[in-house]
């Protein structure tokens, strides 16, 4: 550790969805969605291509939401709000719950699954970086997942400085949260920008199950590198496996 991803491509869409939805969705780790608007969270979509990295090669496609730290006071009970959950975005104090997480590799499933507890799964990947829209398909289990389009937008100007936070992932009824460095150059954005269309699998069920409403966000970055810190158990618990080692939780 940490684990280094040199380079690496992407592209996103920010969803806005039902909160109460959402909520519902991730109760089980013990986290709270962030809000963006009363009865609103977000559902961020990315397709990564891992082009070169301490994990090797491999495609990977994530359905995470914006959450509360875990230690936060709860926003409905004391002061905030949905004006606390808009504030924490802007402080960059938001963190990011890693809900589904299908890759195209059989070492970084175990390796992910195994190191950080992320709910890493198999799956088919046909996706273009570099077109004139950036497009994603998965596939798994014989069915369509979704597929994905964002379209180009406004270049971002690059920086020499790096953000970090903290993902949060659950896997066998344990929750924990990783230390998540990362930097970006050719990035490209615009409000909205994104079209999705949900195939016939499970995960694609539930994603309709959250009342998709339109996209807030499309984004594709050119130049992306990434560093994992070692899981931190934080609800649950680990006799072995990772996380186990702090004592937590």
């Amino acid at each position: 550790m940490p684990v280094q991803i040199r380079t690496a491509t992407a592209f996103a869409a920010m969803v806005s969805v039902s909160a109460a939805a959402a909520q519902q969705t991730i109760d089980h780790t013990g986290l709270s969605v962030i809000r963006w608007r009363p009865g609103r969270a977000v559902c961020v979509l990315v397709f990564i291509d891992y082009v070169d990295g301490d994990l090797g090669p491999y495609n990977e496609f994530g359905v995470c939401f914006l959450v509360r730290p875990h230690d936060a006071p709860d926003a409905d009970t004391g002061r905030g709000g949905v004006l606390g959950d808009l504030r924490s975005v802007v402080r960059n104090e938001a963190c990011a719950l890693i809900h589904r997480l299908p890759v195209d590799g059989d070492f970084t499933l175990a390796a992910g699954r195994g190191i950080w507890g992320f709910p890493k799964t198999l799956a088919e990947f046909d996706v273009d970086h570099r077109g004139p829209a950036r497009t994603g398909t998965l596939r798994a289990d014989s069915s369509t997942v979704l597929s994905l389009r964002v379209r180009p937008g406004v270049t971002v100007p690059d920086t020499d400085s790096s953000t970090t936070l903290t993902a949060y992932a659950h896997l066998d009824g344990v929750t924990r949260a990783t230390p998540w460095t990362m930097r970006a150059a050719g990035v490209r954005t615009r409000p909205g920008g994104g079209r999705l269309e949900l195939g016939d699998h499970p995960i694609a069920d539930e994603l309709r199950a959250l009342r998709p409403g339109r996209t807030l966000l499309g984004s594709s970055i050119g130049a992306l590198s990434m560093t994992f810190g070692d899981a931190v158990v934080v609800s649950g618990s680990a006799a072995s496996g990772p996380g186990a080692a702090s004592g937590l939780g």
